[in-house]
């Protein structure tokens, strides 16, 4: 877990970390909030609508966004304060997804760092992008 303040971030500075998504995470997160939509369940249903497989939760894929400001960027010390997320293609069981964040802004007035997002899949194929707003503890 890196322990990054607000002090000790730059502009440009990047982290990123891969997570793979799997059927079984993909069950436990259903169960969890209780989203039984069959895009999500059921192989067939999905492929009637275009769709290779059921399609991974996109809650479950941005859900990454709270771990990369979490664990890496900048870490230990950050609070949420703000996502503004995009879903740009599906994500399937399988996929490899790699997290990168990137400090765009350095606000001090207020102690807030804005930091851009992108998750791509293994083919390198952007899945989602987002701008995240945090804060830090004091």
């Amino acid at each position: 877990m890196n322990t990054y303040k607000f002090e000790d971030l730059t502009i440009g500075q990047e982290e990123s970390f891969c997570y793979e998504v799997t059927k079984e995470k993909m069950n436990i997160f259903g169960e969890l909030v209780g989203d039984n939509n069959p895009l999500h369940k059921d192989d067939f249903f999905a492929q009637e609508y275009g769709f290779r497989e059921r399609v991974v939760y996109g809650m479950l894929s941005s859900s990454l966004i709270s771990t990369l400001a979490g664990v890496y960027l900048p870490g230990k010390y950050c609070i949420i304060q703000q996502v503004n997320c995009k879903f740009i293609k599906p994500v399937y069981s399988g996929d490899i997804l790699v997290i990168r964040g990137t400090v765009k802004e350095l606000n001090k007035s207020v102690g807030q760092a804005v930091i851009k997002v992108e998750m791509r899949n293994q083919m390198k194929e952007k899945v989602i992008r987002a701008t995240l707003y945090v804060g830090f503890l004091e």
